[in-house]
């Protein structure tokens, strides 16, 4: 079995090449890096925060700078593609709830955890993260 590619699908078909490259926020470079975090920032302020951002507290953290953590971003991309497609005009009459119990849940969860990627972030404070270090390998000596 052969898995396309952007690469492979550029070649054999330009229009396929344009729908293969990927859509997800952390592969995009600039400036669609900044136009689809607006989007999602417009998104988690105008609907994701006032239905569902619960109080916060120091079992529940939210950052106030939320787009200044790369999991975040990555997590509520996700759940906003998610959202799409499931409550779409194309999406079918349990996809809501289906969003609530398999991407909603979850997501916020995980960034709502207390060693999630808000912790230590409090109202009005973002604490950045230090990200581990990264050790080059060795070279292979053959």
């Amino acid at each position: 079995m052969t898995i396309a590619t952007a690469e492979t699908a550029e070649t054999a078909d330009p229009q396929a090449a344009e729908s293969a490259k990927p859509f997800f926020i952390l592969y995009l470079g600039e400036p669609e890096f900044s136009t689809e975090l607006n989007l999602l920032t417009q998104w988690v302020h105008g609907l994701l925060l006032p239905a569902y951002g619960e109080e916060v507290t120091t079992t529940l953290p939210w950052c106030p700078q939320w787009w200044q953590h790369v999991t975040a971003i990555a997590q509520l991309h996700g759940l906003w593609l998610a959202w799409q497609h499931l409550t779409g005009p194309k999406a079918d009459l349990i996809g809501p709830a289906t969003w609530h119990r398999d991407f909603l849940a979850p997501a916020m969860n995980t960034l709502r955890s207390p060693n999630g990627p808000f912790a230590g972030c409090k109202p009005g404070s973002h604490r950045p993260k230090e990200t581990p270090p990264i050790q080059s390998p060795e070279p292979l000596e053959l």
